[in-house]
């Protein structure tokens, strides 16, 4: 499933399916979701998840500065503090969108 259209709102990123669905996600569980490694941990080849410690967040962490298109998949966010590892594949913004509804 793949947006047909993403708009971004004072306080939310909303976006309209192929399906005729729409989701409207609030900025902060969008950041608080970032999918990265630095965000969320790797798991080792052992499949134990390591994590460091959680970033820290200031109010710009929580402003979208840009959102890029990447392939077919994804969106790749930048965040107003320079944060742009994440890739927020379709399918976790389906149901970031659902969690939120």
């Amino acid at each position: 499933m793949q947006p047909s259209r993403v708009d971004l709102f004072p306080g939310e990123l909303a976006v309209v399916w192929e399906d005729g669905g729409e989701s409207f996600i609030p900025l902060e569980r969008l950041r608080r979701a970032c999918p990265c490694a630095a965000c969320q941990g790797e798991t080792d080849v052992m499949g134990r998840r390591l994590r460091g410690p959680p970033p820290s967040l200031s109010p710009a962490s929580f402003e979208v500065a840009q959102i890029e298109k990447v392939g077919g998949y994804a969106l790749q966010i930048r965040w107003a503090d320079g944060h742009a590892t994440g890739f927020y594949g379709y399918d976790l913004l389906r149901r970031l969108g659902d969690a939120a509804a």
